[in-house]
């Protein structure tokens, strides 16, 4: 009979152990998998959807706070403002890749922990900032840095889970704990207006101060909750066979025009609505809309993907992307906010599509590049941690073009029309790597495999 054995044996310096480290983990045992594994990983989805939900709140709440600054006395300029949106995803970009490997290196018991306490950090710093008349624009950009914490759980959520799940589950456990951390951008967007009225005028740090009782609770059901697995290992073979592999670096690219599209636009559609449509911003409260119908779209768009093809949707994605950019043009060159808000939020609702496609594409790429099924999973693993961090870096990018754009010429123009560049060079980028016909000549397996 398989069983679960946990120990509290010491291990070596490398592996620090404690009370909750399972040693024994066999989710491909179907016996094992029913009798015991399942209800443990559930379990540990559960608590880690949570903690990754309040990792995406934190990150954007700046997104919110930056519309409100004006109304509580602090007269920052368009570009100060677009550097405390730039600034977190910035920061939240380059720590995916040392959370990734902080998973096997402390544990996803231990890491969860650690990584939904730090949120308080960022917390504390807004709150000390509102509440203090005065408080000079570094103070503000360091507090915007430290929320960057919140976009580094994501990388090190996926990494725990993948652990334990088997490969057939694996796909939709993956798909409920990303898409359950993008809710976290909605939820923001969604709670933190209403929060901040509370009472008399404007109180911005009620949108820090909400958070902080789930952040303990989030904290304290990780640490005694949650599990580690022994055999939650780095891979640093499979890693660097990814690193010198052209497709990474191709899925890498089209993910910043996907996610990066996706956090880019959650971060800055609130402010593009205050600057762009004056009149129209009270519809601040309703920018919540577009990450909630995007995060909601991403598992639609792995449907998609498994049902036509990964290559073939992401293609689609980006054309509708293109399209929708045409369309925001449109609107700011005409002043129709109808036409604006829309055209925003089908950008949203095609990025998030474009998230799960091309995460789909990932392991059938692979699966025709690697020699053996063990190593193709192994690579694969690794592009999706890589192509998150540098994904996450077309956040920095979008808002980038933004500042640059309103500072230069009072206008969005320049920046949709490199961004509609942009979405062209990923079409074509799609199709030359996965659609031509001469590459299923090459590679025939791929069109079976779903790219």
């Amino acid at each position: 009979m398989s069983t679960v054995v946990e120990t509290q044996v010491a291990e070596p310096a490398s592996a620090p152990r404690g009370k909750r480290w399972i040693d024994r983990w066999e989710p491909e045992d179907p016996e094992f998998w029913e009798r015991t594994g399942k209800k443990i990983a559930r379990k540990n989805l559960g608590f880690s959807i949570l903690a990754e939900n309040l990792g995406f709140s934190v990150w954007v709440l700046m997104s919110i706070v930056v519309v409100s600054l004006g109304s509580v006395g602090y007269a920052f300029s368009v570009g100060q403002t677009f550097w405390l949106l730039i600034v977190p995803n910035l920061v939240g970009a380059a720590l995916r890749v040392p959370y990734t490997f902080a998973v096997p290196r402390f544990g996803g018991r231990m890491w969860t922990t650690i990584s939904a306490g730090l949120l308080l950090i960022p917390c504390a710093m807004l709150t000390f900032a509102v509440v203090n008349d005065g408080t000079p624009f570094w103070f503000f950009l360091l507090t915007a840095a430290a929320m960057g914490l919140g976009g580094g759980n994501f990388s090190s959520s996926m990494a725990n889970i993948s652990f334990f799940y088997p490969e057939g589950k694996k796909g939709l456990a993956l798909g409920l704990n990303a898409a359950g951390g993008n809710l976290g951008v909605a939820v923001t967007q969604l709670i933190v207006p209403v929060v901040i009225t509370i009472g008399t005028g404007i109180n911005l740090a009620y949108s820090a101060l909400i958070w902080m009782p789930f952040i303990v609770l989030a904290t304290a059901c990780a640490w005694f909750f949650m599990d580690s697995l022994t055999q939650a290992k780095p891979d640093g073979v499979s890693y660097q066979r990814a690193l010198s592999n052209k497709h990474t670096w191709v899925m890498s690219f089209l993910y910043i025009g996907t996610f990066g599209s996706f956090i880019g636009f959650s971060f800055a559609f609130p402010s593009l609505i205050k600057i762009s449509f004056v009149d129209f911003k009270s519809y601040v409260a309703l920018a919540f809309l577009g990450a909630l119908i995007g995060s909601v779209a991403r598992p639609f768009g792995g449907w998609m993907a498994d049902r036509f093809g990964g290559a073939r949707i992401t293609l689609f994605t980006f054309v509708g992307l293109a399209l929708g950019t045409i369309g925001v043009m449109v609107s700011v060159d005409t002043a129709s906010f109808p036409l604006f808000f829309c055209s925003f939020m089908a950008l949203f609702v095609l990025a998030g599509m474009g998230n799960g496609s091309t995460y789909r594409m990932i392991p059938a790429i692979f699966a025709t590049q690697a020699d053996d099924v063990k190593s193709a999973k192994r690579q694969a693993a690794a592009v999706v941690g890589i192509a998150g961090a540098i994904g996450a870096f077309g956040g920095v990018l979008v808002n980038l073009v933004f500042k640059f754009s309103l500072e230069g010429s009072g206008t969005l123009t320049p920046a949709l029309i490199a961004i509609l560049v942009f979405y062209g060079l990923c079409v074509t980028t799609t199709w030359w790597f996965y659609l031509r016909s001469r590459v299923f000549v090459r590679m025939p397996s791929l069109a079976h495999a779903g790219v």
